[in-house]
């Protein structure tokens, strides 16, 4: 389809109406932010574009609703990605974007839109601080992480971990330990607990399922760890979280 004419029309009516999109420079300033860390600066920044909001956004859609959800869908992704950049996992960043753009989904008025932008981006603020803190996470120690949550259906190893590193196991263990301040077996269990818990939340998949996913061994060895990690039950974490978030994921995507 030939889009010249109707370009032509919109250039035309932006520059009667004396439209001036947002600078790239100033747009990824902000962006900077949120992946350097700065919470307070994300604040800041928010309260200048909730009165701002729609100054330098282009009309993706005549209705004022789906426009805001347009412009939120884009700029969480591309803050997912500029966090990725920045060093978070990029499971945890697609999957926190896609968390927020369900929660985006749900919303009724634009002006909830623009609340949802601003928890967004200070969600995604906190926790680039969080990885900025570890300033003295060695390469390898990112990588080895990367690794277990891209593999938490498998047979995690140290020897697995180690040799996908190119180390000798003994040096990853102690530099593990050192660096992320628990030992890297404690880390697996940790990061599959930590999976099972949003899984729970956000979807309906049976137990069964969820235990076979994360590389347990058994139903009852996924629940005995759950308990001793989070003082519930898998059953009884779903009951009494789930409520919280109204939305579904995962299955529900049929």
């Amino acid at each position: 389809m030939n889009t010249n004419k109707e370009l032509n029309y919109r250039l035309f009516v932006q520059l009667e109406e004396d439209f001036k999109r947002t600078e790239i420079k100033s747009e990824f300033s902000r962006y900077d932010d949120i992946k350097n860390g700065n919470v307070e600066k994300v604040k800041e920044n928010y309260e200048y574009i909730k009165d701002h909001y729609y100054d330098g956004k282009g009309m993706l859609s005549d209705d004022l609703l789906r426009n805001n959800q347009y412009h939120f869908v884009t700029g969480t992704g591309i803050i997912a990605r500029i966090c990725i950049d920045g060093g978070m996992n990029h499971d945890i960043a697609y999957t926190l974007s896609d968390i927020y753009i369900r929660k985006c989904d749900k919303c009724r008025k634009p002006e909830e839109i623009i609340e949802l932008t601003g928890e967004m981006m200070i969600d995604f603020a906190v926790r680039m601080r969080e990885i900025t803190k570890s300033d003295g996470v060695s390469l390898h120690v990112r990588r080895t992480v990367d690794f277990i949550y891209k593999n938490l259906g498998d047979h995690l190893t140290l020897e697995a971990a180690a040799e996908h590193e190119g180390l000798n196991p003994s040096y990853l263990s102690k530099l593990f330990a050192r660096e992320m301040k628990m030992p890297l077996k404690a880390f697996i269990l940790k990061a599959r607990i930590t999976t099972a818990q949003n899984i729970l939340i956000f979807s309906d998949f049976p137990i069964s399922e969820i235990t076979a996913s994360l590389g347990f061994s058994s139903q009852s060895a996924f629940s005995a760890a759950f308990r001793k990690l989070t003082g519930m039950t898998p059953m009884q974490y779903r009951s009494r979280f789930s409520d919280e978030y109204p939305f579904r994921s995962l299955s529900e995507r049929k």
